[in-house]
């Protein structure tokens, strides 16, 4: 399968090509390459998937792990030594339909939502290199070269976020996404470094042999480290703050951020490192299935009040991110069958996850696109003039919601079907979050489908640019919406389990009855409150709800007051507290010491300089003075 090559090379060469040369090229011309390329990536990663997982099952029942390239680029020791290549094992090229799939429709989206946008060009390029690098992370053949791409993931979310660079707030978001993700890879290459040297080897697997004495007492603290890099990309709490101002970026960048690039990273690490994990680190394993927990509520409850539709579904990103996290950390041995059901959970939620949430992120750029607004409050009734943004969307949120036959019922329901198999106090919390999910989604359909302000009419918010009837989007925004709304539909009958499972046998998945049962019944039951509540543009119950609690809504609308506490934490004890200090010290002790040297150096060079006049009879009297003291030194 040497081919796989051109899957990283292609969308290399088109950032290259664009960026370089797309100062020359017209808009036509430019995305029509991008597009192109992408295409032709997606169509080697169904190849690959295509064969990969038709060639014969080994022996034990798994799939083969296949490394088409692997070199030597910089050695350390005789074994632990920098390697690039290419491994396919079955996340791995379930990763690739992901990322590829969903690359291509943002891509295909971007011709209508971008278009007549200056920068159209540098938009194409920095999508094709977010694209090589996603797929260069995950086909990985070590943990270093995963870093590495890890890296270039970071930087073009920050080109990306940064998109509108004259706009302030786009600028601030890309650095607060560049530099919270920082501090979360300090963490995650220290953990590299640690697993390296005691390890014996960047691989996936320590090496037993080369293993220093205590290496496997090491080894939770590296795991342990680097979550905390996955952490910050999949923005778990606390290092979820740069996501809902990434929205600030251009709304398909969005769908590539959420869906399918940055934020699974951190689940594909998690995963990728499973088998250390199960083996050497259970407990840290088990920790961050409950800081997934607690993250999927708190952006939970933070989702069901917020107005900007965008900002609605980002923390519903953090919040579903942190299911296939919880998945991933109620496993409790590699055997699916006894413990290990949440590592296929996890993985089919990232897959199905990523198709309806990048529907649903480009609907609603979909939805901006006509009424040029991301308010709530700008929208309402726009099922009769978006029927077809109507109809994919409310699939979406169906899907989202785990009703059936959609998707997201089928991978969600397995993920609950592991959290009660770990511990019930997990299953009933990931249950409730999964009704507030179910709520603030039809929460959101309702504001911006039925009721509201009507179209053509003022709304209450400053922004009177939407002033006008609203209109269907173009074929080229519509079509990946239909393309998506139908892979959502469907997805969710995959055979996950016979391609990718926690020890990589076939597993047929079977629903749990009782699970599956309570859990649509509370999904429909949310979604009857939601009706109840929003479904009319007077919502009167949810007024009353507001008011009743308005300290906790005040609270869960600033999203809890993270950022200011993170403001006061850098501003007022940092900065002003231990940087200021710092600086202070700088200036008067530091410099003032260097500056004292250079002065006494001046000032007693200009003592001595008449030493030095240039004058014969000067150097001779001196010589014989000198001469003449020796020599009554030496006789006395």
């Amino acid at each position: 399968m040497e081919y796989t090559i051109l899957i990283l090379l292609l969308p290399f060469l088109s950032f290259l090509a664009l960026g370089i040369g797309g100062k020359w090229m017209s808009h036509r011309t430019a995305g029509t390459i991008g597009t192109l390329v992408l295409a032709a990536v997606t169509v080697l990663s169904y190849v690959t998937a295509v064969h990969y997982f038709s060639a014969p099952r080994l022996a034990d029942g798994t799939f083969a792990t296949l490394i088409p390239y692997n070199f030597e680029w910089l050695p350390f020791t005789e074994t632990l030594t920098f390697n690039l290549g290419i491994l396919l094992d079955p996340i791995s090229v379930m990763m690739l339909i992901v990322i590829s799939t969903v690359s291509l429709m943002v891509h295909i989206y971007s011709f209508g939502y971008m278009k007549g946008e200056r920068g159209f060009q540098r938009y194409y390029a920095f999508l094709s290199l977010f694209t090589m690098s996603m797929l260069g992370l995950v086909v990985a053949t070590n943990i270093f070269q995963m870093y590495l791409f890890w890296e270039l993931v970071g930087v073009s979310s920050y080109l990306l976020i940064g998109f509108y660079y004259t706009r302030p707030a786009a600028i601030a978001a890309s650095k607060k996404a560049f530099i919270v993700t920082r501090f979360a890879d300090l963490g995650f290459l220290i953990g590299i470094l640690i697993y390296g040297y005691y390890g014996g080897t960047f691989g996936f697997t320590p090496d037993t042999v080369s293993m220093l004495s205590g290496g496997a007492g090491m080894l939770p603290l590296a795991l342990g480290l680097m979550f905390v890099g996955g952490a910050g990309k999949s923005a778990m709490f606390p290092l979820h703050i740069w996501l809902p101002d990434a929205m600030e970026g251009p709304t398909p960048v969005s769908a590539l951020i959420h869906a399918a690039t940055m934020v699974v990273a951190g689940v594909y690490l998690v995963a990728r490192m499973f088998p250390l994990f199960i083996e050497y680190a259970p407990d840290v394993l088990h920790l961050i299935g409950w800081v997934g927990a607690f993250t999927a509520f708190y952006a939970a409850s933070v989702a069901c009040v917020q107005s900007d539709i965008k900002r609605v579904l980002a923390f519903s990103t953090i919040s579903q991110i942190g299911f296939m996290i919880v998945a991933l950390g109620v496993c409790t041995s590699s055997d699916p069958h006894h413990g290990g059901l949440g590592y296929m959970a996890g993985m089919f939620h990232l897959f199905t996850h990523a198709m309806f949430k990048a529907l649903l992120f480009l609907g609603a750029g979909s939805i901006i696109h006509a009424v040029h607004s991301n308010e709530m409050s700008a929208m309402g009734g726009l099922r009769k003039y978006m029927p077809i943004t109507h109809i994919t969307f409310l699939i979406a949120c169906l899907a989202i919601a785990g009703i059936p036959p959609f998707s997201g019922f089928f991978s969600k329901d397995e993920i609950l079907a592991a959290c009660f198999q770990y511990s019930p106090t997990m299953g009933w919390v990931m249950t409730v979050i999964a009704a507030m999910t179910a709520f603030y989604m039809f929460r959101l359909y309702y504001g911006i489908f039925w009721g509201g302000t009507a179209p053509g009419q003022k709304s209450t918010s400053d922004d009177t640019s939407h002033v006008h009837t609203p209109h269907e989007s173009p074929l080229t925004m519509t079509v990946p919406l239909i393309f998506l709304a139908a892979v959502t539909c469907v997805a969710g009958f995959i055979p996950f389990g016979h391609f990718i499972s926690s020890n990589g046998e076939s597993y047929t998945i079977h629903l749990e009855t009782s699970v599956a049962v309570t859990s649509v019944v509370i999904a429909v039951a949310s979604i009857v409150l939601a009706t109840c509540m929003y479904l009319r543009q007077q919502q009167p119950l949810a007024d009353k709800l507001a008011k009743r609690f308005a300290g906790l809504h005040r609270a869960a609308y600033h999203r809890f007051y993270i950022d200011e506490v993170y403001q006061f934490i850098t501003h007022r004890i940092i900065f002003r507290c231990i940087s200021t200090p710092i600086a202070w010290f700088d200036r008067h002790v530091v410099d003032g010491f260097f500056n004292f040297i250079a002065w006494g150096t001046h000032a007693t060079s200009d003592e001595i300089r008449g030493l030095q006049s240039g004058r014969v009879q000067q150097y001779a009297y001196v010589f014989l003075l000198g001469a003449l003291i020796l020599i009554l030194i030496l006789i006395l």
